[in-house]
This record gives structure tokens, C-alpha cells and sequence, in this order.
């Protein structure tokens, strides 16, 4: 690899990042689904893609209760994991790690969008507290203000947010 010309290296890492973000289309039958019920058939085909010593991948394809559709897919290699600043993303986790700020998410994927529809939630606290929380939620990127007073989950969000949330279950 270290007497490789420096193009033949990126050709080859740009493939394996390609095939890391490529988005298959949504299957339209159920005849378009895996022909398997074989429990890891996802990780097999992601083992099949990327070599040692792998990657992590996650997916989803999520309609909203307000009818909204969203797909998304991102990978990234375990070296590139590995090797990141983790603290990098304290900031960004730390946003999520409250009650009110998951309470908030939740309500905005389930349709209330404006101020006054969250303010209007009990446990949501005083108005004072409502925006504070919002603005953690903006600065982290996991909300967007879409006009004065209106807020939306980035489609970009929707499926890490709830990949968060699965990876928390026990």
C-alpha cells in the first residue's frame, strides 16, 4: 500500500466510500425484500462490502405520524471511529441526554411544530425553559427553526436520532 501511487489509493478508498453511502432504493413488493430470514442478513451484507477491519453502518426508512418519509444511510469505517476525537461529540450527545430535550424531539417528529403547540405540553416547563432547551437542540444540529417560532427535525436527524434511541434500549 505504501508503494502505491498516491491516485490508485484515493480511486480505492472513494470505491470503498461509495459503497459505505450508497442508498439502496426503497423495495416497492415484498418479493424486493431479502428472500432470507436469516437474522444477520444486513451485517452479512456489509461484511461482504467493506474489508478488515470493517465498518459500522446504520439505516432506516421512517414515516412519521404527521406522514413525512424519511430514508437514510451512513457508514463509517471502524479504523476512522477508532482514530476520532471522541469528545468531539460530547457537545452534540450531551443535547440529547435530557428529558425535556427527548421530550421535545418526540413531540416535533410526532407533528407539533410551533412554540405555542409545545408550550402548550405540561411537562415541557416554563416558556423560559422551553427555549432554552431548543436553542441546545439548534446549537447541537438536531433541530432547525424553519420559520419564527417553528421548528423541524433535519431530515438528516430523523433515522440517527432514533438510531440513538434504539442503541439505548436494553
Amino acid at each position: 500500500m505504501g508503494d502505491e501511487p498516491l491516485e490508485d489509493r484515493v480511486a480505492r478508498l472513494e470505491e470503498r466510500v461509495g459503497r459505505l453511502e450508497h442508498v439502496r432504493p426503497r423495495p416497492e413488493t415484498e418479493a424486493a425484500r431479502p428472500e432470507t430470514d436469516e437474522t444477520f442478513w444486513a451485517l452479512n451484507a456489509l461484511k461482504d462490502l467493506v474489508d478488515e477491519p470493517g465498518a459500522v453502518l446504520f439505516t432506516g426508512s421512517v414515516t412519521l405520524p404527521s406522514g413525512e418519509h424519511y430514508e437514510w444511510q451512513q457508514g463509517h469505517p471502524v479504523d476512522d471511529l477508532l482514530a476520532d476525537d471522541w469528545s468531539q461529540a460530547a457537545e452534540t450527545l450531551s443535547a440529547l441526554a435530557h428529558p425535556v430535550r427527548l421530550l421535545l424531539l418526540r413531540e416535533i417528529l410526532h407533528g407539533a411544530r410551533t412554540t405555542a403547540e409545545l408550550a402548550a405540553h405540561e411537562r415541557l416547563g416554563t416558556t423560559g425553559q422551553l427555549y432554552h432547551h431548543l436553542r441546545q437542540l439548534v446549537a447541537a444540529g438536531w433541530l432547525r427553526t424553519t420559520a419564527r417560532g417553528r421548528y423541524s427535525v433535519p431530515g438528516e436527524r430523523v433515522v440517527p436520532i432514533l438510531t440513538v434511541l434504539a442503541a439505548a434500549r436494553r
